[in-house]
């Protein structure tokens, strides 16, 4: 008889609006995601990996998890809670002109009618939210929002209606003519629009601690003969909500652990991780930092983006495991589940330390 080990509860983050050749378009780390869950058995993971626009995959083993909420689950500040399935309620930008805002009512509806989504409730915020994006120093996208205050007294009455997670549309600027958009769909620029998206869903998610994700809306754009198949998928379609409600309909629930909540069998929190997997010029962030300072083992990936913390940066190269690709990660995290050394995989075979 077959006999599998435990499933290693491992992270992987791809952070946002950064340019990741794998993780930096439309869903197009999936793949990865799917190859290193089938390793892990346990792959808890964030909307910028798993959303596809109009594309998803839905994996029991994968857990969807907003980048603040993974943040404080990584930092030992939040626990996870498996759910058979989340209430959803649809958040709408009062910006979001009529016809554009009929095609998300719709796709929420095929998705309650197709693939039987519980979304309980729609609400329209009270003012629109005036999203504006911008770009740092480094390349990476960011934005700022005209109106937040909207944003949070439109989610406060979702949530007080009985959702139990949020999907929060809101009106992105349209700009068909820039460099960045024409170098995004032709594979080699950052996404414009994901850093205003984080700081859409961040806020969201701190505010009310149940799990959000954003979806934006923007007019369809013509149609591109030399589109990157990265991409793609967010050209299929009038919008990228269907993803972010597949993912929404069974992410697990935030739980505050300083509020002294009992852990069910079940639930993950920060200690049971084994293995964080990440961009090697990313390690800058709140999850991969807690990560190293806890001992988690992790693994760096060849994954070039605008960024470059590196481990030789932060000055900690002997606490890193490197790959060169998703494929090789998968294996470090297959020989962590099955007990294997990964010193004992490489040639020549290291020394044993010797002590005096």
């Amino acid at each position: 008889m077959t006999v599998f080990a435990a499933p290693l509860p491992t992270l992987m983050v791809v952070p946002t609006g950064i340019g990741c050749e794998i993780g930096g378009f439309a869903g197009d780390a999936l793949p990865s995601a799917r190859l290193l869950a089938a390793a892990s058995g346990c792959l808890i993971t964030h909307p910028n990996v798993i959303n596809g626009a109009s594309l998803y995959w839905r994996d029991p083993r994968i857990h969807y998890v907003e980048g603040y909420g993974l943040d404080r689950f990584a930092s030992a500040a939040w626990g996870l809670r498996p759910r058979r399935s989340q209430r959803i309620g649809l958040l709408l930008d009062a910006g979001i002109e009529s016809d554009l805002l009929l095609r998300h009512r719709q796709v929420a509806e095929g998705c309650r009618a197709s693939l039987g989504l519980d979304i309980n409730a729609v609400v329209r915020t009270d003012e629109p939210l005036g999203v504006h994006l911008a770009a740092g120093d480094s390349g990476t996208s960011w934005g700022t929002l005209d109106r937040p205050d909207a944003l949070l007294r439109a989610a406060e009455r979702l949530k007080a209606a009985g959702s139990t997670a949020i999907a929060v549309v809101a009106r992105f600027p349209d700009d068909l003519d820039t460099e960045t958009l024409a170098a995004y769909r032709y594979g080699t620029g950052v996404d414009a629009l994901a850093g205003a998206e984080a700081v859409i869903s961040h806020l969201l998610v701190r505010h009310l601690q149940i799990p959000c994700a954003h979806a934006p809306a923007l007019e369809a754009l013509p149609l591109d003969v030399d589109l990157d198949p990265r991409a793609a998928g967010e050209e299929l379609g009038y919008t990228f909500l269907a993803c972010v409600l597949v993912g929404l309909s069974r992410a697990p629930d935030l739980l505050d652990l300083s509020s002294g909540c009992s852990i069910a069998p079940e639930d993950l929190v920060a200690n049971q991780l084994g293995a964080v997997v990440v961009p090697d010029g990313a390690l800058g962030g709140e999850a991969v930092l807690a990560s190293l300072e806890r001992g988690v083992p992790v693994i760096a990936v060849n994954n070039p983006g605008v960024l470059s913390v590196s481990a030789e940066a932060l000055g900690c190269g002997n606490q890193i495991l490197k790959a060169s690709s998703y494929a090789e990660a998968a294996g470090l995290v297959t020989a962590m589940r099955e007990g294997i050394a990964t010193a004992s995989l490489v040639r020549p075979l290291p020394a044993m330390q010797e002590l005096n």
